[in-house]
């Protein structure tokens, strides 16, 4: 049984930089936000894919790094104090009968809005997943694609393959928590950062963790659950692990996932909106960032921005009917007087 439904003005699908962003310009018309992204943490491919890449195109900023880039917007829409829901995707969405929408995600949460934004860059990522014959067998049972809560590997078995830098960073944090962490590559070198390729060989000399290069995973087996994770290693033997979880870090692909079944315009792969305020086919659903497309279209970050603002006015409309929408601009009245 569903808990009661969340209640807010606006859901955003998307908690990436135009996502944050948004939620500081809806905070000026007094719109309250809540946000719901299959990623485990604030920030979309910024903070899982790239965090310490630098970006250059960002007014006022000729450099800065993309997890700073996250972290500042955060601050920036906490005076209107957003609420999130993370690691869950958005699975359902339905109309209610005073137009309005009752959103429902993989985990059950609901979210009752007046008004949709998909701000959900690429679209919904879901995780790369090993060859393995019998691998949805063990998925929720021993098998995770991303660490929610890494008190649930506390004192047991874990077994992690990638080699970029989640897998790094994710085995170097749980070999303080799990009661033996096996880090698996297939191949001699990692991709992730060298500091932390180096934090993980010295773990291994340690005698902290397991690491296994130049294997490939074969197949998982267990009764109930996941009890084995066998490997192919570098001379075709075959080796088999005792593990309660494996943990496969092999990168995002973004997809459109069900958001492609809600009715609205796609054209390869990306959302068609009306320029005049970013608004799709479907009335009080808007789509901004990278998701959406449009004669013209560039997909940065600062065009995000941009949309954002233009549709929370839009959006206004729906959220406070009864009230006509004055403009203010904050460098008179602050950020505390909205």
């Amino acid at each position: 049984m569903n808990p009661s439904p969340i209640h807010t003005d606006l859901c955003i699908i998307g908690a990436g930089p135009v996502g944050l962003f948004a939620v500081f310009e809806a905070g000026l018309l007094k719109m309250r936000c809540h946000l719901i992204d299959a990623l485990p943490q604030i920030g979309g491919q910024l903070s899982e894919i790239y965090p310490q890449k630098p970006i250059y195109d960002i007014p006022g900023y000729p450099e800065i790094k993309a997890q700073e880039l996250v972290d500042n917007l955060l601050e920036q829409a906490k005076p209107f104090s957003p609420t999130f829901t993370l690691g869950e995707r958005v699975d359902l969405l339905e109309k209610q009968a005073d137009g309005s929408f009752l959103v429902t995600t993989s985990d059950g949460t609901q979210v009752h809005a007046k008004v949709i934004v998909i701000a959900g860059g690429l679209g919904c990522f879901e995780p790369r997943k090993p060859v393995l014959t019998n691998l949805e067998a063990y998925e929720g049972k021993g098998i995770s694609y991303m660490v929610k809560n890494p008190e649930t590997f506390r004192d047991k078995n874990v077994v992690i393959a990638g080699g970029g830098d989640s897998a790094l960073d994710w085995t170097i944090f749980l070999s303080n928590v799990a009661k033996r962490v096996t880090l698996v590559h297939r191949n001699e070198t990692f991709r992730g950062a060298p500091d932390s390729a180096s934090k993980v060989a010295d773990l291994a000399k340690e005698g902290k963790i397991d690491l296994i290069l130049s294997a490939n995973l074969k197949a998982v087996s267990g009764e109930d659950r996941l009890q084995q994770v066998i490997l192919d290693d570098k001379d075709n033997k075959e080796l088999s692990i005792e593990a309660d979880y494996l943990i496969p870090l092999f990168g995002l692909s973004p997809k459109l996932g069900p958001i492609a079944d809600w009715g609205l315009s796609i054209d390869k792969n990306a959302i068609e909106v009306d320029t005049k305020d970013y608004s799709t086919g479907v009335e009080r659903i808007y789509a901004i960032g990278d998701i959406n497309t449009y004669p013209g279209k560039l997909k940065l970050i600062l065009c995000g921005f941009h949309e954002a603002a233009i549709m929370m006015h839009s959006a206004f409309k729906y959220v406070y009917p009864d009230q006509k929408l004055s403009f203010k601009y904050t460098t008179v009245n602050g950020v505390n007087a909205f």
